[in-house]
């Protein structure tokens, strides 16, 4: 086993300054690994919770269920209400996406009830959100052109039969 070396106080805003080229280089695991480093450091630094948090959800398409969860608990030590919520809507949008470009029997509908979550999450950040930021509404916005593009979402999730129990 190995033991990892300690990142230094000081090295914490380029380190996340790093974090975030590679997340835009498509490289979250990079990303990933650099906000572990600063948190091991500093476990409530809200601006590494976030990049972590965006980064697992880059991964969605890879490995959805752990990173999922991981990402829900993550959510829970954001100190801001807004960004929870905000986020609550990413972490849903970005599991609605991953699913639909996978695809397969029964997803339309689950791609709908996320999509739909989303919303109401990022609804609710609107009304909590500072002055001048528009991003939830912009998100929003997103889901509901997805669901505009694909109409068989709502559909599906419709046509979703109700569970039977036994008696």
């Amino acid at each position: 086993m190995y033991q990892l070396k300690p990142l230094s106080r000081d090295a914490i805003q380029p380190a996340l300054a790093k974090a975030e080229r590679y997340r835009f280089l498509n490289e979250p695991a990079e990303a990933e690994s650099i906000c572990r480093d600063v948190l091991d450091v500093e476990p409530s630094h809200q601006q590494a919770l976030i990049v972590l948090l965006l980064a697992l959800t880059d991964q969605f398409g890879e490995h959805a269920t752990g990173a999922a969860q991981e990402a829900d608990e993550l959510l829970r030590r954001l100190a801001n209400d807004y960004e929870r919520a905000y986020y609550s809507g990413i972490v849903r949008e970005r599991r609605a996406k991953a699913l639909l470009d996978r695809g397969g029997p029964g997803s339309a509908s689950s791609v709908f009830e996320w999509l739909r979550e989303a919303m109401t999450w990022y609804e609710r950040a609107e009304t909590l959100r500072p002055a001048g930021n528009d991003d939830a509404i912009l998100r929003w916005n997103t889901c509901a052109r997805i669901l505009m593009r694909y109409p068989h979402l709502e559909q599906a999730a419709e046509e979703r039969p109700e569970p039977q129990f036994l008696e």
